[in-house]
């Protein structure tokens, strides 16, 4: 069971802060005027990687270093933002990394992972099953493996909530998307650190519908993947570690479906001219699927991510609902 104090998020973002300073948390009167909630969105769009995942990287290879000083070499998997996170923090360790996508993975966060100087190796159908070609150059080769889910990968991300929870310490819900389950841990983390009783609300996709299937049977479930836009959120077996966590801190799931997704990317655009990928944008979709519930509530969105393809993200700005 994951355990964080306040000080070790507090130690974790002076560890971040070295490489970026806090991302940005605006109210936005369009986004609040179209859901009768007041609206906050934590901009973790705003980051050197676009993504909230950076944070992550750069606590865990910190730790790695301090834990392991003979490692000399890593391999992880991912759909790329937690690539990117790991590859930049590996750059600065002057560690070689290498990192496992699926095949037809998106070029563009390929290519970023290949400029931090990653080794990108594409294989296998899905996200898990990259895991398992990552676990077996781990073995093969002597490399540390790096995992999708760790405490020092929480305990990074968890940055990003403290630093909203402490902007705006009413709010009574947060929506955060959830992928492997960091994010969302994090969030429950601080909180919980804070000793706030802010809600917090996990978002899954209808095309990876895994952990709201786990926490309606209370065991792991895995799902075969189907979403086309939302593919940080594809996961399709859940974390056993994750799913405890979410079981005991999270309010409920909510799932979006890729449609919904897609309306919330372009309300994104239009009401506040931010990029947001598929998982990005979960948040809001979720929000506006339970606006009559949340009207007049003060609400936070976690805009994870804004790494979505250009051809990908012109398409769904030019389609109409």
């Amino acid at each position: 069971m994951l355990d964080l104090r306040l000080a070790d998020i507090e130690s974790a973002a002076r560890i971040v802060y070295e490489v970026m300073p806090p991302t940005p948390q605006f109210a936005w009167p369009l986004l609040s005027r179209r859901t009768g909630a007041s609206v906050v969105v934590k901009h973790e769009n705003h980051t050197p990687v676009g993504a909230f995942k950076i944070r992550g990287g750069l606590v865990y290879l910190d730790w790695l270093r301090s834990a392991h000083p003979e490692v000399r070499g890593i391999v992880t998997a991912t759909r790329g933002n937690h690539g990117q996170s790991i590859a930049l923090a590996a750059q600065r360790h002057g560690l070689a990394v290498t990192i496992v996508v699926p095949i037809g993975n998106s070029t563009e966060k390929n290519a970023a992972m290949r400029a931090l100087g990653a080794t990108v190796v594409e294989s296998g159908g899905d996200f898990q099953e990259s895991v398992e070609v990552a676990d077996r150059l781990a073995r093969d080769n002597g490399w540390h493996r790096v995992p999708s889910f760790h405490s020092q990968l929480v305990r990074g991300v968890a940055t990003y909530a403290l630093e909203f929870l402490r902007a705006f310490p009413a709010l009574d819900t947060i929506y955060v998307p959830i992928g492997q389950g960091s994010g969302i841990c994090g969030m429950i983390a601080a909180r919980d650190a804070l000793g706030f009783q802010t809600k917090v609300v996990g978002v899954v996709s209808a095309g990876a519908p895994a952990y709201a299937l786990s926490l309606a049977a209370g065991r792991p479930v895995s799902h075969a993947v189907t979403t086309r836009i939302a593919d940080g959120m594809a996961c399709r077996t859940p974390v056993p570690d994750a799913l405890e966590i979410i079981a005991r801190g999270a309010e409920r799931i909510v799932t979006v479906t890729d449609a919904e997704v897609e309306g919330a990317m372009r309300i994104y655009f239009s009401d506040t001219h931010n990029a947001a990928e598929g998982a990005g944008a979960a948040a809001l979709a979720a929000l506006i699927q339970e606006a009559d519930t949340m009207r007049g509530r003060g609400v936070g969105l976690v805009l994870s991510g804004g790494n979505v393809d250009s051809s990908m993200y012109s398409e769904v700005i030019a389609s109409t609902p």
